[in-house]
């Protein structure tokens, strides 16, 4: 059995291409399509799996778009419990206007599901067996699913006696927070709606997410900060590791690479910060990637050379 296992409750299709440059109106020629499984926790598993450690992926599929999404994902030699639903497995655009370099993302919904169709999901989660050592959650929820289905999620992973790693944002974040998790990844923004306020300097962000951490509500705290790096905090104290000057090809992705890198690691038995470093080296060689690829190891360990330790900016 997988060591990891991840949980995506609203996965996609992930199409990317490009055009000369994006204009109202006109029909606008793109180059030819890439299409890639996607989906939060889609995400980290692949790179889960491109880093070397096994993972299994829980996810709901239906429709055409849910056929490819299986067949991708065996292409990549990534175990698969793949749950039937009524609906079509979504799928979300991304568009590179090469003129001007910037990227346009559009994202839909995906297909709401029945109250049986959440639950075969969740059921699946509970008869791992054995237990993997970390359950990892990562996206949106499907349109009209309960606010506290992640929250669920965690109750089930504290009683396999799994870490439970979360990547989300929004209610469905702070609900889940009520159940104590071992890590979450927000994003600056994600954090600063989750305690509901401006978080404007580096001392704003370290003490937010210290704050978390004391609180009892997460025991990690990974947050992601694009350019500028990431801040992990953690019973500890607070660490900080600065951004790698990179060229930036797309950010479709990153935060899954480095949510990826992280468990990757810790899930070989290596330390947090470690950890930590491989995430940023993960997620900075997403940003070099076109469309929405993921990161790929060689890259992972070019860069890993490169990300200095981590600097501790708070001590407990």
């Amino acid at each position: 059995m997988a060591n990891v296992i991840t949980v995506t409750m609203n996965p996609s299709i992930d199409i990317s291409s490009s055009v000369d440059r994006v204009m109202p109106t006109r029909k606008l020629r793109c180059k030819p399509e890439r299409r890639d499984p996607g989906g939060g926790g889609i995400n980290v598993a692949r790179v889960v799996k491109r880093l070397g450690v096994d993972v299994q992926a829980i996810y709901p599929a239906g429709g055409s778009p849910g056929v490819l999404l299986r067949r991708l994902l065996d292409q990549e030699g990534i175990a698969g419990n793949a749950i039937g639903i009524s609906g079509d497995t979504r799928e979300d655009l991304t568009i590179l206007d090469e003129s001007s370099g910037e990227q346009f993302r559009f994202v839909f919904p995906g297909p709401a599901m029945d109250a049986e169709e959440l639950s075969r999901v969740m059921d699946a989660v509970a008869a791992s067996n054995p237990p993997p050592e970390f359950i990892v959650a990562s996206g949106s929820l499907p349109p009209g699913a309960p606010v506290d289905l992640f929250a669920a999620l965690a109750r089930i992973a504290r009683q396999l006696g799994s870490r439970f790693v979360l990547d989300t944002s929004g209610p469905a974040l702070k609900r889940a927070l009520d159940e104590r998790i071992y890590l979450i990844k927000p994003s600056l923004r994600e954090l600063s709606e989750l305690v509901g306020k401006r978080l404007a300097t580096e001392d704003e962000w370290r003490n937010a997410a210290v704050e978390l951490v004391g609180s009892g509500k997460a025991d990690v705290v990974a947050l992601t900060l694009g350019e500028r790096g990431a801040l992990l905090a953690t019973h500890d104290g607070a660490f900080r590791a600065p951004g790698l000057a990179l060229k930036v090809a797309s950010v479709v992705g990153a935060g899954d690479c480095f949510l990826g890198g992280m468990v990757s690691s810790l899930a070989r038995g290596n330390p947090l910060l470690e950890a930590f470093r491989l995430g940023v080296a993960a997620g900075s060689a997403a940003v070099q990637m076109p469309g929405t690829a993921l990161c790929e190891k060689k890259d992972v360990d070019l860069l890993l050379e490169k990300v200095e330790p981590p600097e501790q900016c708070f001590a407990v």
